[in-house]
């Protein structure tokens, strides 16, 4: 069998720490510079010949994260590693994976695309926007769901009246999977978006009057539906509301807007780095899923099925 090596770009090192440790390896070593004007130089510090070599960088922005991402896989290729997987935690640009509209980019093919033709052999990644992303690579992707993780901490809560709520359509299947897991009610916001990064939360459909509400999203940027759809069910006469989401990007005034919402607390993953310029608030909540990646990347590594991991989406 191949040696196992797990390397990390620049976006998110202390996850990858986490991960290699809880997989029982050593972080390998890779130099990662800059030059004067920013170009990238990428150099694995120790050899990969014949390893099965995993490359740990979420592609959130800047779009240098993506672009180290890139090099390195195609270093690891030229330095004759048996296999490249691409892991991904948090799959960037998947917000746009189709043409809803004329003449505009369909970002989330084209990164799939990059990390192919780079020399990836497999991805690995943790809740992907929508799942078809999955059908845009021509290689493997195995893909992760921190349901599980998000499961355990509500039900350590025991909380009564319990009801799991989708902030749009789109989450729907995913919030019912939670709610039959923890055999909870299970509602929905109608919401209409204005623009990007702009919604406007129109009605509940079902009854959150007197529950606990618990909101289970992939992914907060702006904070704008979420913070609608708090302030919806509150409406509604919902006695807490949380949220649960993966992916805690939190752009300018999210954090602002969450807390202007009432909400009880936010349990976000560890799958970017949390660096809020006025700290963490003590509502939120980081859960760590560098178990769940470092469990999958040891069933890919010995050539085990993984199913059971990713198979939280089916109702």
């Amino acid at each position: 069998m191949q040696e196992l090596k797990i390397f990390t770009g620049t976006a998110n090192p202390e996850f990858a720490r986490r991960v290699a440790t809880l997989a029982g390896v050593r972080l390998g070593e890779c130099e990662i510079k800059r030059f004067a004007d920013g170009e990238i130089w990428v150099k694995f510090a120790e050899n990969i010949r014949g390893n099965d070599v995993f490359i740990v960088q979420p592609t959130n922005p800047p779009a240098d994260h993506l672009l180290e991402l890139l090099l390195m896989i195609d270093a690891a290729k030229r330095a004759s590693a048996d296999r490249i997987t691409a892991v991904v935690p948090y799959f960037g640009y998947a917000r746009q994976d189709r043409k809803d509209q004329p003449r505009v980019a369909i970002s989330a093919r084209l990164i799939a695309e990059l990390i192919s033709t780079a020399g990836a052999d497999r991805v690995l990644a943790m809740d992907l926007h929508a799942s078809q992303i999955q059908g845009f690579f021509n290689i493997p992707v195995d893909h992760l769901y921190a349901a599980r993780v998000f499961t355990d901490i509500i039900r350590r809560q025991k909380i009564e009246r319990l009801c799991i709520v989708s902030p749009d359509l789109g989450n729907m299947k995913i919030a019912r999977a939670y709610a039959k897991r923890l055999d909870a009610d299970l509602a929905i916001v109608d919401k209409r978006r204005a623009a990007h990064n702009v919604a406007e939360a129109m009605n509940i459909l079902g009854d959150v009057n007197g529950k606990n509400v618990v909101l289970i999203d992939d992914i907060i940027d702006t904070a704008g539906t979420m913070a609608a759809a708090i302030t919806a069910i509150r409406g509604a006469g919902a006695n807490s509301v949380q949220v649960a989401c993966t992916h805690a990007v939190l752009s300018g005034d999210a954090i602002d807007r969450l807390e202007a919402s009432k909400i009880d607390a936010l349990h976000v993953t560890d799958t970017l780095p949390l660096n809020l310029p006025k700290g963490i608030p003590e509502w939120v909540h980081v859960a760590s899923v560098a178990g769940e990646f470092a469990e999958a990347i040891l069933c890919t590594h010995e050539d085990r099925s993984i199913s059971s991991m990713f198979d939280y989406n089916r109702s």
